[in-house]
């Protein structure tokens, strides 16, 4: 039988199939997509990925090959960067330094996210003496300056990116646990939450398949957010000389590096340091674009 466009059942069956792709996941991405600065900072990002993935595609020359006689030479189309003190080329470095930085952001929100996760949805859930041991240690780690408290990890467990990656996976482990915790709090006197406790459900399970989901997005901005303290974290680190240790490029490292050359090379710490800035700034714009999306009231 064939339908008429215009007819009501054509028309009905047209709602009912956009009523099945309009997902509240589409919506919300095209939400983000209306926020252009977020949507360029991503795609930035993207890039940025590339780079730690294949960095010998797209870097000109080896981060690695000295060549004195090219030492602090300034930016020239030979090198749009210029040359460190060694003569190696900093675009090249830059671009294999992203693979560390992210690599660090990565890992560490990794640690962060999954203990954090943890500790927040056992204390907000089941409240009481359990809420107020973990709360308490979760307050003793942030009444501690993040940096500081990295620092002495680091000089615990020595100077490493590995051991930086733990470093600042611990210090950002109450940032987590604070914001799961207090949705969590929200959740467990849902409706929904309620009928599968009567019905006898498992903590474990109902921890699992009802209180998790909800805190997905929360959990996605905080992430993303992380990601951009972690990665200055690193450079931090790096630039005191408790990160990655040379010749291996990273961008506090170089930037550390070109401090002593800062009248003589200006580029030489300008471009690591504009790096961890737009790399920071892209991170927050798609944290704040992704957290609009989510919650169309803002």
């Amino acid at each position: 039988m064939t339908v008429r466009t215009g007819s009501p059942v054509a028309a009905s069956r047209k709602a009912a199939q956009i009523h099945r792709v309009d997902t509240p996941w589409r919506r919300s991405l095209r939400r983000f997509g209306r926020h252009k600065a977020a949507v360029l900072a991503f795609a930035f990002l993207l890039f940025l990925l590339l780079c730690a993935l294949s960095p010998g595609l797209i870097a000109p020359y080896d981060p690695l090959a000295i060549d004195m006689t090219l030492r602090l030479q300034p930016p020239s189309l030979a090198h749009l960067f210029g040359t460190d003190d060694f003569g190696r080329d900093i675009l090249s470095r830059l671009i294999y330094g992203a693979r560390i930085s992210l690599q660090v952001g990565l890992v560490s929100v990794a640690i962060s996210a999954t203990f954090g996760v943890l500790v927040g949805i056992l204390a907000g859930y089941f409240g009481g003496y359990l809420d107020a041991m973990l709360m308490l240690i979760m307050d003793v780690l942030f009444a501690f300056p993040a940096i500081l408290l990295a620092i002495t990890i680091m000089a615990i467990l020595g100077a490493s990116t590995v051991n930086v990656m733990i470093a600042v996976g611990i210090v950002y482990i109450p940032v987590f646990a604070r914001v799961v915790r207090g949705v969590t709090l929200e959740l467990r006197v849902q409706d929904y939450v309620d009928a599968a406790r009567s019905v006898g459900t498992p903590p474990a399970s109902l921890l699992w398949r009802h209180i998790l989901p909800g805190t997905l997005g929360a959990l996605t901005v905080q992430i993303t957010l992380s990601l951009a303290f972690a990665i200055l974290a690193e450079a931090a680190l790096s630039f005191l000389g408790l990160g990655t240790q040379p010749p291996e490029p990273s961008w506090g490292s170089m930037l550390s590096f070109g401090r002593e050359w800062i009248r003589e090379a200006p580029w030489f710490s300008f471009f690591p340091g504009f790096a961890i800035f737009i790399t920071v700034l892209c991170l927050n714009l798609v944290g704040d674009g992704w957290r609009d999306a989510l919650d169309p009231r803002l």
